[in-house]
């Protein structure tokens, strides 16, 4: 195993075990963090779709196991790791120019990085909620949850992707 796979199976479950602690915060009965898409943001871009798709899958259905949620987290996360290569196509025109293919604030600067992280966190809640509403019955709550619970999990990734930086620069 190399050195980079042992470092994604610790984030992996490091950020599980994150994600059932912070399953029981819910600010104003709104927003809920979500942190473990993370490992799904951080999957290297060059990593063959197949296992970008495996991974979320069950990293989301493990969630699932957790929370006693039939499949959603599951859906949500392989439609969110479907569409994540596209997504960073938008941002980066061409991925020969990162030095790591590690998508994160250093390899991708930060307001690349900000807008592709802030679109596949968004999508991922929008899922989430839509799936768990199943309406459009209380379309209000159900955009207050959106957006609450996104704006919270993007503040929590970024401060995350700052934690977990692989730059070896000397800090004064």
């Amino acid at each position: 195993m190399t050195k980079t796979v042992i470092q994604f199976i610790a984030l992996f479950l490091a950020l599980m075990v994150m994600q059932l602690v912070c399953n029981k915060i819910v600010l104003f009965n709104i927003a809920m963090p979500v942190v473990f898409i993370y490992l799904i943001l951080r999957l290297p871009v060059n990593l063959h779709g197949g296992w970008v798709l495996t991974v979320a899958f069950f990293s989301g259905l493990l969630i699932d196991i957790f929370n006693n949620t039939p499949g959603m987290n599951a859906l949500a996360c392989t439609i969110m790791a479907a569409v994540r290569r596209p997504v960073f196509n938008l941002f980066i025109s061409r991925e020969n120019d990162m030095n790591i293919p590690i998508p994160s604030v250093d390899s991708m600067g930060v307001g690349d990085y900000f807008k592709y992280m802030a679109t596949l966190v968004t999508l991922y809640c929008t899922l989430i909620f839509l799936i768990q509403a199943f309406t459009l019955h209380n379309l209000v709550l159900t955009l207050a949850r959106i957006a609450g619970s996104s704006l919270l999990s993007i503040i929590i990734i970024f401060g995350l992707d700052s934690l977990v930086s692989t730059r070896r620069e000397k800090r004064l």
